[in-house]
């Protein structure tokens, strides 16, 4: 079919007007924040339905038509860019939260739900959703399901897979799945909702989802301290945590504190430079609590793993800590880092970090290093930040170079080169560094399984 004949029999698959060819359109939804690849999508499609979903994928599939679907756009691995003439599918306009169970709470979404929705959602029912990042106001539910995406409570409440009560699923041939039934106990076979969560629409698209609900954690209490060199973070994390029930204990250098205060936004912490520092939080049920927090405080500055620190007394202090983390991203987005989402076991991470930060330095000496992340899951952020003077064409050559000696190391420790940000393409190449060759000819035949055709997101994890 030329491509205008495919264009207009979309039109009859979905709404008409819920096609899109423009240049703008093309641009905004072939890409994600990722900036290494340019979009040149097809055509982006919107549909309504669970129904109009499978019609769109049973005519690509049979034309043999390639689809990427498109949530938030907010990932860092390009698994969401249409590079290659593909067929974008959004799911904008499946948006809805559809139902709320009390009694298992659950919530029942459709994939464009955007996950802040959610967490209001949850705590208009006085329970929680506790998957959360930076691009909560901007991601969706079925991209964070199909990166599993972690964020910055995974210590204490796990990745989006622990979440997931069941799912509504497209496959690559068009057929409806409904995996596992929001079940609790379901030992019948193989549990395929599984492979979906993680799979970046590889396998099928997933249109729509039951998530689980907590309850509303209490009194979060936040604090954030300075140590002397990274080695001590490790010791403070241990101290807390064999007091405390942690829901997040995140780190940052004194670069992206450097970065974060030159916003003039965000009041310091205190007055002491340091150059690392630590935000823990907990809930502070009650006094014996929070006095159990300031004596192990303390006792880390006794120690000489604590320079100095703050603990927040209400919720605007909680908010203006938790900012010295959340911001980052956004705030050295200016600079064109080169990003590097990595994780290796938590008690490896010291070592880990300084094997890395050693060969960057050695190598490319006037690289700017501002590393944070969520060090209590083992989950590190590497960005290299651009020099002004230096194309970005350079820029990125030359952290392909440094991109293998980062993944050697990673194999080195036998850690993860994506802990929650996907494959994509930005680490499709560099898949053999975590996976085995038979791990990977597996992963192979299970998409092969559900998409006969690859049309489902092709190009993505591997080729």
């Amino acid at each position: 079919m030329t491509p205008q004949a495919i264009i207009e029999t979309l039109k009859t698959l979905v709404d008409p007007d819920k096609v899109r060819t423009d240049a703008d359109s093309l641009n905004a939804w072939g890409k994600d924040w990722t900036k290494h690849f340019e979009p040149a999508p097809l055509a982006i499609v919107f549909p309504r339905s669970i129904e109009q979903v499978q019609a769109v994928v049973r005519f690509a599939n049979a034309e043999r038509l390639a689809l990427v679907p498109s949530g938030g756009r907010t990932g860092l691995s390009a698994g969401a860019v249409a590079a290659n003439g593909e067929i974008v599918v959004s799911f904008d306009y499946m948006n809805r939260i559809i139902g709320f169970n009390e009694f298992d709470r659950t919530v029942v979404c459709q994939p464009g739900v955007v996950t802040v929705q959610l967490q209001q959602f949850a705590e208009e029912q006085g329970l929680y959703y506790p998957v959360d990042f930076a691009s909560a106001g901007s991601s969706n539910i079925g991209g964070n399901i199909g990166t599993n995406a972690g964020g910055i409570k995974v210590i204490r409440y796990g990745m989006t897979r622990n979440w997931v009560a069941g799912l509504k699923v497209v496959t690559g041939t068009g057929e409806l799945l409904e995996l596992n039934k929001d079940l609790i106990k379901n030992a019948t076979g193989y549990d395929l909702r599984q492979l979906f969560i993680g799979a970046e629409g590889t396998l099928g698209f997933v249109v729509e989802a039951t998530m689980r609900l907590e309850r509303a954690p209490k009194n979060l209490t936040a604090m954030v301290l300075g140590t002397p060199d990274f080695d001590s973070i490790m010791p403070v994390l241990h101290a807390f945590q064999g007091k405390l029930d942690l829901t997040a204990f995140e780190f940052f250098s004194d670069k992206a504190m450097a970065k974060i205060m030159g916003r003039g936004d965000v009041p310091a912490p205190f007055e002491t430079d340091c150059p690392f520092y630590a935000l823990l939080e907990f809930e502070a049920l009650n006094e014996d609590i929070a006095n159990q927090a300031l004596e192990i405080f303390e006792h880390c500055v006794e120690q000489g793993w604590v320079l100095d620190g703050v603990m927040s007394q209400s919720e605007q202090q909680l908010q203006n800590l938790w900012k010295l983390r959340e911001f980052i991203s956004e705030t050295i987005s200016h600079w064109t880092p080169y990003k590097n989402d990595i994780s290796v076991t938590v008690g490896q991470v010291p070592a880990f970090l300084h094997d890395i930060d050693a060969i960057v330095g050695e190598h490319y000496p006037d690289f700017e290093i501002v590393w944070f992340g969520h060090i209590g899951d083992g989950n590190l952020h590497l960005n290299i930040l651009k020099p002004e003077a230096m194309s970005k064409d350079e820029f990125f050559g030359k952290c392909a170079t440094v991109n293998k000696w980062v993944f050697e190391i990673v194999q080195k420790y036998n850690g993860s080169i994506s802990a929650e940000h996907g494959v994509g393409m930005t680490k499709r190449d560099y898949l053999h560094y975590s996976r085995s060759p038979a791990e990977i000819a597996l992963m192979k035949g299970v998409k092969a399984v559900f998409d006969p055709n690859g049309i489902m997101n092709p190009g993505k994890i591997f080729v």
